[in-house]
Protein backbone atom coordinates (compact mmCIF):
# COMPACT_ATOMS: atom_id res chain seq x y z
CA UNK A 1 0.00 0.00 0.00
CA UNK A 2 1.40 3.43 -1.08
CA UNK A 3 0.58 6.84 -0.20
CA UNK A 4 -0.46 7.19 -4.26
CA UNK A 5 -2.93 4.68 -3.54
CA UNK A 6 -4.11 6.09 -0.85
CA UNK A 7 -4.41 9.67 -1.80
CA UNK A 8 -6.50 8.75 -5.45
CA UNK A 9 -9.24 7.42 -2.83
CA UNK A 10 -9.32 10.42 -0.54
CA UNK A 11 -12.75 12.54 0.94
CA UNK A 12 -14.26 13.79 4.28
CA UNK A 13 -12.45 14.14 7.44
CA UNK A 14 -10.45 11.89 9.57
CA UNK A 15 -6.60 11.46 10.00
CA UNK A 16 -5.44 8.36 9.30
CA UNK A 17 -2.07 6.55 9.42
CA UNK A 18 -0.62 5.28 5.78
CA UNK A 19 2.32 3.18 6.44
CA UNK A 20 4.87 3.17 4.15
CA UNK A 21 7.91 1.71 5.15
CA UNK A 22 8.82 3.55 8.29
CA UNK A 23 7.16 6.44 7.24
CA UNK A 24 3.57 6.98 8.68
CA UNK A 25 1.70 9.87 6.46
CA UNK A 26 -1.54 11.19 7.81
CA UNK A 27 -4.43 11.46 5.25
CA UNK A 28 -8.16 12.14 5.02
CA UNK A 29 -10.19 10.03 4.58
CA UNK A 30 -14.24 10.04 2.95
CA UNK A 31 -16.88 7.11 2.38
CA UNK A 32 -16.67 5.59 -0.98
CA UNK A 33 -19.10 2.94 -0.68
CA UNK A 34 -22.66 2.97 -2.66
CA UNK A 35 -25.29 3.89 -0.10
CA UNK A 36 -27.41 0.40 -1.74
CA UNK A 37 -24.20 -1.39 -0.72
CA UNK A 38 -23.86 -0.30 2.64
CA UNK A 39 -25.97 -2.67 4.76
CA UNK A 40 -24.15 -5.26 2.90
CA UNK A 41 -20.70 -4.24 3.69
CA UNK A 42 -21.61 -3.43 7.54
CA UNK A 43 -20.58 -7.32 7.83
CA UNK A 44 -17.49 -6.36 6.19
CA UNK A 45 -16.23 -3.99 8.12
CA UNK A 46 -13.02 -5.41 9.12
CA UNK A 47 -11.84 -8.71 8.21
CA UNK A 48 -9.39 -8.65 10.06
CA UNK A 49 -8.08 -6.53 13.10
CA UNK A 50 -4.63 -5.08 13.18
CA UNK A 51 -2.22 -7.53 15.35
CA UNK A 52 -1.90 -4.92 17.81
CA UNK A 53 -5.75 -4.34 18.36
CA UNK A 54 -6.36 -7.67 19.90
CA UNK A 55 -9.92 -7.54 19.71
CA UNK A 56 -12.64 -9.42 17.75
CA UNK A 57 -14.98 -7.29 15.49
CA UNK A 58 -17.90 -7.61 17.30
CA UNK A 59 -16.13 -6.25 20.47
CA UNK A 60 -14.97 -2.92 18.43
CA UNK A 61 -18.01 -2.51 17.24
CA UNK A 62 -19.88 -2.70 20.75
CA UNK A 63 -16.95 -1.60 22.75
CA UNK A 64 -15.46 1.52 20.38
CA UNK A 65 -17.76 2.31 17.44
CA UNK A 66 -20.85 2.45 19.31
CA UNK A 67 -19.92 4.86 22.19
CA UNK A 68 -18.05 7.42 19.91
CA UNK A 69 -20.96 7.47 17.60
CA UNK A 70 -23.64 7.79 20.65
CA UNK A 71 -21.28 10.31 21.52
CA UNK A 72 -21.44 12.08 17.90
CA UNK A 73 -25.48 11.82 17.95
CA UNK A 74 -25.85 13.34 21.58
CA UNK A 75 -24.04 16.71 19.50
CA UNK A 76 -26.12 16.79 16.81
CA UNK A 77 -28.90 16.60 18.68
CA UNK A 78 -28.08 19.14 20.96
CA UNK A 79 -27.00 21.10 18.19
CA UNK A 80 -30.57 21.00 16.57
CA UNK A 81 -32.89 20.42 19.29
CA UNK A 82 -33.68 24.20 19.64
CA UNK A 83 -35.33 24.56 16.21
CA UNK A 84 -38.11 22.95 18.06
CA UNK A 85 -38.36 23.74 21.20
CA UNK A 86 -37.91 27.95 20.44
CA UNK A 87 -41.59 28.34 20.62
CA UNK A 88 -41.61 26.63 24.25
CA UNK A 89 -38.60 29.02 25.17
CA UNK A 90 -40.17 32.22 23.80
CA UNK A 91 -43.85 31.51 26.17
CA UNK A 92 -42.00 29.86 29.18
CA UNK A 93 -39.06 32.33 29.93
CA UNK A 94 -40.00 34.97 27.64
CA UNK A 95 -37.37 34.95 25.72
CA UNK A 96 -36.95 37.56 22.30
CA UNK A 97 -35.42 36.52 19.00
CA UNK A 98 -32.10 38.10 19.96
CA UNK A 99 -32.29 37.21 23.30
CA UNK A 100 -33.04 32.76 21.56
CA UNK A 101 -30.46 33.82 18.98
CA UNK A 102 -27.73 34.67 22.05
CA UNK A 103 -29.51 31.54 23.90
CA UNK A 104 -28.50 28.91 20.91
CA UNK A 105 -25.44 30.35 19.79
CA UNK A 106 -23.57 29.65 22.87
CA UNK A 107 -23.60 26.28 21.94
CA UNK A 108 -21.29 27.36 19.19
CA UNK A 109 -18.54 29.97 21.11
CA UNK A 110 -18.13 27.38 23.34
CA UNK A 111 -17.57 24.66 20.99
CA UNK A 112 -15.35 27.06 18.50
CA UNK A 113 -13.22 28.22 21.91
CA UNK A 114 -12.46 24.87 22.72
CA UNK A 115 -11.37 23.55 19.35
CA UNK A 116 -7.56 24.40 19.39
CA UNK A 117 -7.02 23.17 23.12
CA UNK A 118 -9.13 19.57 22.49
CA UNK A 119 -6.19 19.04 18.96
CA UNK A 120 -3.66 19.10 21.37
CA UNK A 121 -5.32 16.75 23.61
CA UNK A 122 -6.67 14.01 21.18
CA UNK A 123 -3.21 13.71 20.07
CA UNK A 124 -1.85 13.99 23.71
CA UNK A 125 -4.22 12.46 25.93
CA UNK A 126 -6.17 10.25 23.36
CA UNK A 127 -9.54 10.40 22.31
CA UNK A 128 -11.45 7.79 24.87
CA UNK A 129 -10.65 10.33 27.93
CA UNK A 130 -11.10 13.83 26.22
CA UNK A 131 -14.42 12.68 25.12
CA UNK A 132 -15.62 11.46 28.40
CA UNK A 133 -14.46 14.09 30.28
CA UNK A 134 -15.89 16.62 28.41
CA UNK A 135 -19.22 14.65 28.26
CA UNK A 136 -19.43 16.04 32.36
CA UNK A 137 -19.52 19.28 31.18
CA UNK A 138 -22.32 18.77 29.05
CA UNK A 139 -24.53 16.77 31.50
CA UNK A 140 -23.90 19.97 33.58
CA UNK A 141 -25.01 22.23 31.11
CA UNK A 142 -28.05 19.97 30.48
CA UNK A 143 -28.78 19.75 34.15
CA UNK A 144 -28.34 23.63 34.13
CA UNK A 145 -30.86 24.10 31.01
CA UNK A 146 -33.52 22.09 32.65
CA UNK A 147 -33.68 24.31 35.73
CA UNK A 148 -32.87 27.52 34.11
CA UNK A 149 -35.24 30.12 34.64
CA UNK A 150 -33.61 32.91 32.92
CA UNK A 151 -31.80 33.55 29.83
CA UNK A 152 -28.34 33.91 31.58
CA UNK A 153 -28.89 30.39 33.39
CA UNK A 154 -30.14 29.10 29.65
CA UNK A 155 -26.91 30.68 28.41
CA UNK A 156 -24.80 29.10 30.46
CA UNK A 157 -26.33 25.33 30.07
CA UNK A 158 -25.89 25.70 26.44
CA UNK A 159 -22.91 27.02 26.66
CA UNK A 160 -21.51 24.44 28.75
CA UNK A 161 -23.23 21.75 26.49
CA UNK A 162 -21.55 23.39 23.43
CA UNK A 163 -17.92 22.68 25.58
CA UNK A 164 -18.90 19.29 26.81
CA UNK A 165 -19.64 18.28 23.02
CA UNK A 166 -16.72 19.82 21.33
CA UNK A 167 -14.73 17.01 21.08
CA UNK A 168 -17.62 14.34 19.62
CA UNK A 169 -16.75 13.92 16.07
CA UNK A 170 -12.74 14.84 16.40
CA UNK A 171 -12.89 12.16 19.00
CA UNK A 172 -14.79 9.34 17.00
CA UNK A 173 -12.73 9.82 13.83
CA UNK A 174 -9.50 9.54 16.02
CA UNK A 175 -11.11 6.80 17.49
CA UNK A 176 -12.22 4.94 14.38
CA UNK A 177 -8.48 5.27 12.52
CA UNK A 178 -6.82 3.28 15.72
CA UNK A 179 -8.61 0.42 15.70
CA UNK A 180 -10.20 -0.20 12.41
CA UNK A 181 -7.84 -1.02 9.52
CA UNK A 182 -7.17 1.34 6.72
CA UNK A 183 -9.14 0.42 3.69
CA UNK A 184 -12.20 -0.09 5.98
CA UNK A 185 -12.54 3.71 7.40
CA UNK A 186 -14.13 5.43 4.00
CA UNK A 187 -17.23 3.38 5.01
CA UNK A 188 -16.48 3.27 8.89
CA UNK A 189 -16.34 7.33 9.20
CA UNK A 190 -19.15 7.69 6.85
CA UNK A 191 -21.71 5.68 9.14
CA UNK A 192 -20.03 8.03 12.20
CA UNK A 193 -21.04 11.27 10.34
CA UNK A 194 -24.66 9.57 9.85
CA UNK A 195 -25.06 9.25 13.49
CA UNK A 196 -24.78 13.03 14.06
CA UNK A 197 -27.36 13.36 10.69
CA UNK A 198 -29.56 10.77 12.52
CA UNK A 199 -29.30 12.98 15.68
CA UNK A 200 -30.52 16.01 14.05
CA UNK A 201 -33.24 13.78 12.74
CA UNK A 202 -34.12 12.87 16.21
CA UNK A 203 -34.28 16.72 17.27
CA UNK A 204 -37.12 17.25 14.93
CA UNK A 205 -40.53 15.66 14.89
CA UNK A 206 -39.60 13.02 17.69
CA UNK A 207 -38.57 15.42 20.09
CA UNK A 208 -42.12 17.65 19.30
CA UNK A 209 -43.98 14.77 19.93
CA UNK A 210 -41.86 14.26 23.60
CA UNK A 211 -42.05 18.03 24.16
CA UNK A 212 -45.45 18.16 23.47
CA UNK A 213 -46.23 15.07 25.92
CA UNK A 214 -43.77 15.95 28.63
CA UNK A 215 -42.20 19.67 28.14
CA UNK A 216 -39.04 20.33 27.16
CA UNK A 217 -37.41 20.28 30.56
CA UNK A 218 -37.76 16.86 31.10
CA UNK A 219 -36.46 15.98 27.84
CA UNK A 220 -33.14 18.32 28.89
CA UNK A 221 -33.53 16.15 32.12
CA UNK A 222 -33.10 12.79 30.30
CA UNK A 223 -30.09 14.11 27.86
CA UNK A 224 -28.33 14.71 30.74
CA UNK A 225 -28.83 10.66 31.95
CA UNK A 226 -27.82 9.65 28.76
CA UNK A 227 -24.76 11.85 28.50
CA UNK A 228 -23.53 10.50 31.80
CA UNK A 229 -24.29 7.50 30.46
CA UNK A 230 -22.41 7.95 27.92
CA UNK A 231 -19.30 9.24 29.70
CA UNK A 232 -19.20 6.44 32.03
CA UNK A 233 -19.17 3.64 28.87
CA UNK A 234 -15.93 5.12 27.43
CA UNK A 235 -14.33 4.86 30.19
CA UNK A 236 -15.36 1.92 31.29
CA UNK A 237 -15.87 0.01 28.05
CA UNK A 238 -14.04 1.33 25.47
CA UNK A 239 -10.45 -0.08 25.85
CA UNK A 240 -6.93 2.23 25.66
CA UNK A 241 -4.98 2.71 22.89
CA UNK A 242 -1.08 3.66 22.60
CA UNK A 243 -1.17 7.03 22.00
CA UNK A 244 1.27 8.51 19.46
CA UNK A 245 1.93 11.69 20.15
CA UNK A 246 1.88 11.79 24.06
CA UNK A 247 5.69 11.87 23.40
CA UNK A 248 5.80 15.25 21.94
CA UNK A 249 5.89 17.97 24.32
CA UNK A 250 3.01 21.00 24.67
CA UNK A 251 5.25 23.54 23.39
CA UNK A 252 5.87 21.92 19.96
CA UNK A 253 2.17 21.22 19.93
CA UNK A 254 1.08 24.29 20.43
CA UNK A 255 3.69 25.96 18.04
CA UNK A 256 2.08 24.15 14.87
CA UNK A 257 -0.82 25.78 15.61
CA UNK A 258 0.94 28.80 14.47
CA UNK A 259 2.21 26.96 11.03
CA UNK A 260 -1.54 26.81 10.41
CA UNK A 261 -3.23 29.85 10.83
CA UNK A 262 0.34 31.55 8.74
CA UNK A 263 -0.69 29.47 6.04
CA UNK A 264 -1.99 31.60 2.88
CA UNK A 265 -3.50 27.72 2.14
CA UNK A 266 -6.06 27.33 5.14
CA UNK A 267 -6.91 31.42 4.51
CA UNK A 268 -7.77 30.18 0.46
CA UNK A 269 -10.44 28.13 2.12
CA UNK A 270 -11.20 28.24 5.42
CA UNK A 271 -13.39 31.60 4.60
CA UNK A 272 -16.08 29.50 2.15
CA UNK A 273 -16.00 27.15 4.90
CA UNK A 274 -17.14 29.10 7.97
CA UNK A 275 -19.45 30.87 6.01
CA UNK A 276 -21.05 27.86 4.11
CA UNK A 277 -21.25 25.41 7.22
CA UNK A 278 -21.68 28.52 9.67
CA UNK A 279 -24.53 29.99 8.14
CA UNK A 280 -26.20 26.20 7.39
CA UNK A 281 -25.58 25.26 11.10
CA UNK A 282 -27.02 28.64 12.15
CA UNK A 283 -30.31 28.25 10.25
CA UNK A 284 -30.67 24.76 10.85
CA UNK A 285 -29.98 24.56 14.61
CA UNK A 286 -32.20 27.77 15.15
CA UNK A 287 -34.02 30.01 12.80
CA UNK A 288 -35.20 27.43 10.37
CA UNK A 289 -38.40 26.30 13.03
CA UNK A 290 -39.13 30.22 13.57
CA UNK A 291 -39.29 30.54 9.54
CA UNK A 292 -41.45 28.16 8.85
CA UNK A 293 -43.67 28.79 11.27
CA UNK A 294 -43.57 32.98 10.72
CA UNK A 295 -42.98 32.53 7.18
CA UNK A 296 -44.66 29.55 5.81
CA UNK A 297 -47.38 29.79 8.18
CA UNK A 298 -46.91 26.11 8.97
CA UNK A 299 -48.25 24.63 12.87
CA UNK A 300 -45.66 23.07 15.50
CA UNK A 301 -46.44 19.76 14.02
CA UNK A 302 -46.02 20.63 10.31
CA UNK A 303 -42.97 22.64 11.21
CA UNK A 304 -41.40 19.58 12.98
CA UNK A 305 -42.01 17.39 9.69
CA UNK A 306 -40.43 19.71 7.24
CA UNK A 307 -36.83 19.74 9.90
CA UNK A 308 -37.18 15.95 9.50
CA UNK A 309 -37.33 16.50 6.15
CA UNK A 310 -34.31 19.04 6.20
CA UNK A 311 -32.25 16.33 8.64
CA UNK A 312 -33.11 13.23 6.11
CA UNK A 313 -32.01 15.01 3.15
CA UNK A 314 -28.61 16.34 5.13
CA UNK A 315 -27.96 12.36 6.20
CA UNK A 316 -28.41 12.12 2.28
CA UNK A 317 -25.77 14.64 1.47
CA UNK A 318 -23.32 13.55 4.27
CA UNK A 319 -23.54 10.36 2.54
CA UNK A 320 -24.14 11.10 -0.91
CA UNK A 321 -21.51 13.86 -1.68
CA UNK A 322 -18.71 12.40 -1.02
CA UNK A 323 -19.60 9.69 -3.00
CA UNK A 324 -19.93 12.55 -5.78
CA UNK A 325 -16.86 13.82 -5.44
CA UNK A 326 -14.89 10.37 -5.38
CA UNK A 327 -16.79 9.57 -8.59
CA UNK A 328 -15.68 12.89 -10.02
CA UNK A 329 -12.32 12.49 -8.95
CA UNK A 330 -12.31 9.83 -11.23
CA UNK A 331 -12.82 12.28 -14.47
CA UNK A 332 -10.30 14.94 -13.10
CA UNK A 333 -12.89 17.05 -11.25
CA UNK A 334 -11.42 18.36 -8.49
CA UNK A 335 -13.28 18.08 -4.95
CA UNK A 336 -12.57 21.15 -4.50
CA UNK A 337 -14.75 22.23 -7.62
CA UNK A 338 -17.22 20.01 -6.48
CA UNK A 339 -17.54 21.84 -3.24
CA UNK A 340 -17.74 25.34 -5.18
CA UNK A 341 -20.67 23.90 -7.34
CA UNK A 342 -22.55 22.38 -3.83
CA UNK A 343 -21.91 25.59 -2.15
CA UNK A 344 -23.21 28.01 -4.75
CA UNK A 345 -26.16 25.26 -5.03
CA UNK A 346 -26.52 25.81 -1.32
CA UNK A 347 -26.55 29.91 -1.52
CA UNK A 348 -29.25 29.61 -4.26
CA UNK A 349 -31.44 27.42 -2.42
CA UNK A 350 -31.28 29.98 0.99
CA UNK A 351 -31.71 32.96 -0.97
CA UNK A 352 -35.12 31.92 -2.35
CA UNK A 353 -35.80 31.17 1.57
CA UNK A 354 -34.57 34.74 2.37
CA UNK A 355 -37.23 35.83 -0.74
CA UNK A 356 -39.72 33.80 1.19
CA UNK A 357 -40.74 31.66 -1.73
CA UNK A 358 -43.09 30.06 0.64
CA UNK A 359 -44.60 27.73 -2.57
CA UNK A 360 -41.32 26.03 -2.43
CA UNK A 361 -40.95 25.33 1.05
CA UNK A 362 -40.08 21.64 1.28
CA UNK A 363 -37.76 21.10 -1.72
CA UNK A 364 -35.77 24.54 -0.62
CA UNK A 365 -35.65 23.40 2.65
CA UNK A 366 -34.47 19.58 1.04
CA UNK A 367 -31.81 21.25 -1.03
CA UNK A 368 -30.81 23.27 1.72
CA UNK A 369 -30.14 20.14 4.24
CA UNK A 370 -28.46 18.18 1.79
CA UNK A 371 -25.97 21.09 -0.22
CA UNK A 372 -25.73 22.45 3.53
CA UNK A 373 -22.94 19.57 4.39
CA UNK A 374 -20.82 20.40 1.40
CA UNK A 375 -17.97 22.00 3.20
CA UNK A 376 -17.27 18.52 4.82
CA UNK A 377 -15.43 17.88 1.52
CA UNK A 378 -13.29 20.65 2.39
CA UNK A 379 -11.49 18.56 5.27
CA UNK A 380 -9.55 16.01 2.71
CA UNK A 381 -8.52 19.50 0.58
CA UNK A 382 -7.22 21.39 2.86
CA UNK A 383 -5.10 18.20 4.92
CA UNK A 384 -3.34 17.45 2.15
CA UNK A 385 -1.46 21.34 2.16
CA UNK A 386 0.05 20.25 5.35
CA UNK A 387 2.80 17.55 6.87
CA UNK A 388 1.35 14.69 8.31
CA UNK A 389 2.11 16.25 11.66
CA UNK A 390 -0.22 18.70 11.42
CA UNK A 391 -3.17 17.17 9.95
CA UNK A 392 -5.17 16.73 13.02
CA UNK A 393 -4.70 20.22 14.20
CA UNK A 394 -5.91 21.23 10.59
CA UNK A 395 -9.56 20.13 11.12
CA UNK A 396 -9.98 21.42 14.44
CA UNK A 397 -8.50 24.64 13.57
CA UNK A 398 -11.24 24.58 10.45
CA UNK A 399 -13.32 24.17 12.86
CA UNK A 400 -12.45 26.66 15.46
CA UNK A 401 -13.27 29.05 12.13
CA UNK A 402 -16.66 27.19 11.57
CA UNK A 403 -18.32 27.41 14.76
CA UNK A 404 -17.23 31.05 15.26
CA UNK A 405 -18.85 32.20 12.10
CA UNK A 406 -22.11 29.60 13.42
CA UNK A 407 -22.48 31.42 16.72
CA UNK A 408 -21.90 34.99 14.82
CA UNK A 409 -24.79 34.18 12.26
CA UNK A 410 -26.94 32.48 15.20
CA UNK A 411 -26.89 35.98 17.33
CA UNK A 412 -26.18 38.12 14.79
CA UNK A 413 -29.71 36.73 12.86
CA UNK A 414 -31.34 37.37 16.34
CA UNK A 415 -30.50 40.64 16.56
CA UNK A 416 -31.47 41.76 13.13
CA UNK A 417 -34.90 39.80 13.13
CA UNK A 418 -35.46 41.33 16.51
CA UNK A 419 -35.85 44.92 14.90
CA UNK A 420 -39.01 44.04 13.64
CA UNK A 421 -42.15 43.92 16.09
CA UNK A 422 -44.02 40.44 16.63
CA UNK A 423 -47.66 40.27 16.45
CA UNK A 424 -50.42 39.25 18.95
CA UNK A 425 -49.03 35.74 18.03
CA UNK A 426 -45.69 36.32 18.87
CA UNK A 427 -44.48 35.95 15.17
CA UNK A 428 -42.14 37.98 13.54
CA UNK A 429 -42.92 39.05 9.69
CA UNK A 430 -41.44 37.72 6.88
CA UNK A 431 -39.55 40.94 6.25
CA UNK A 432 -37.24 39.80 9.23
CA UNK A 433 -36.42 36.57 8.03
CA UNK A 434 -35.48 38.06 4.76
CA UNK A 435 -32.98 40.51 6.09
CA UNK A 436 -31.48 38.25 8.30
CA UNK A 437 -30.85 35.02 6.06
CA UNK A 438 -30.09 37.97 3.02
CA UNK A 439 -27.46 39.31 5.08
CA UNK A 440 -25.82 35.70 5.78
CA UNK A 441 -26.15 35.33 1.52
CA UNK A 442 -24.01 38.45 1.26
CA UNK A 443 -21.43 36.99 3.41
CA UNK A 444 -21.06 33.85 1.88
CA UNK A 445 -21.49 34.85 -1.65
CA UNK A 446 -18.53 36.83 -1.20
CA UNK A 447 -16.12 33.74 0.47
CA UNK A 448 -17.46 32.02 -2.30
CA UNK A 449 -16.20 34.56 -4.85
CA UNK A 450 -12.92 34.81 -2.53
CA UNK A 451 -12.70 31.04 -3.29
CA UNK A 452 -13.12 30.83 -6.94
CA UNK A 453 -10.53 34.13 -7.39
CA UNK A 454 -8.19 33.65 -5.17
CA UNK A 455 -7.01 30.92 -7.75
CA UNK A 456 -7.12 27.42 -6.05
CA UNK A 457 -4.61 25.34 -7.58
CA UNK A 458 -3.94 23.20 -4.98
CA UNK A 459 -4.19 19.36 -5.99
CA UNK A 460 -6.92 17.80 -4.86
Amino acid sequence: MTATWWRNRTGPPTEVALVAGRRAVLKSDVREAKPSLLLRKVRHLMPALPASARLPLGSVIARVFLPFALGYFLSYLYRSVNAVISPYLRTDVGLEAADLGLLTSAYFLAFALAQLPIGVALDRMGPRLVEAFLLLFATAGAVLFAVGQDTATLVAGRALIGLGVAACLMSALKSMTQWFPLEKLPLVNGIVVASGGLGALAATAPTELIVDAVGWRPVFWGLAAVTLACAVILVVVVPEKRREGAHESLIDSLRTLGAIFRSRAFWRIAPAVAMNQGGFMAIQGLWAGPWLRDVAGLSKPEAASVLLLTAAAMVGGQLGLGIVAERAGRVGVKPLTVFAVGMGLFITAEALLALGVVSLTVPLWIAFGFFGTVGILCYAVLSRQFSAALAGRTNTSLNLTMFAAAFAFQWGMGAIIGQWPQDAAGAYPPAAYSAAIGTVVVLQTLAWGWLIVSGWRERA
